[in-house]
């Protein structure tokens, strides 16, 4: 496949996942796997092949912290992107980025580049 990180996205709401799905794949990545819910989440979580996930943090009324459990037991990296704070996380999972909803392009390439800076060299800006 072509070049760029294999990203999974996990949103509740179609519009704010194809809107991101866009996003990811203007910056030159491809989205490999979506759920719009903690049970899909989790089975993606442990058998989908992906280089980091963005995670809402309440999908449905259902937090994803199991998801985002099973995504860590992996060794995968990924971030929160929610409209909500922290303060909603177990506190094990607080040191993870959080991407605040709306979403920009420019704050999704920074946090991107932040924690793969070696994938923003192969990506043309």
């Amino acid at each position: 496949m072509a070049s760029g990180l294999s990203v999974f996205l996990v949103e509740d709401e179609a519009l704010i996942r194809m809107m991101m799905a866009d996003m990811v794949e203007e910056l030159g990545h491809h989205v490999v796997a979506e759920a719009d819910n903690v049970q899909d989440a989790s089975a993606y979580a442990m058998t989908a092949q992906y280089d980091l996930a963005i995670l809402d943090i309440n999908l449905m009324g259902v937090y994803v912290d199991p998801v985002a459990d099973l995504i860590e037991r992996r060794g995968k990296p990924f971030l929160f992107a929610t409209g909500y704070g922290p303060e909603l996380l177990p506190s094990l999972l607080r040191r993870r980025p959080i991407l605040r909803k709306p979403i920009a392009l420019d704050q999704l390439k920074a946090i991107i580049d932040s924690m793969f800076p070696k994938a923003s060299n192969a990506v043309p800006s």
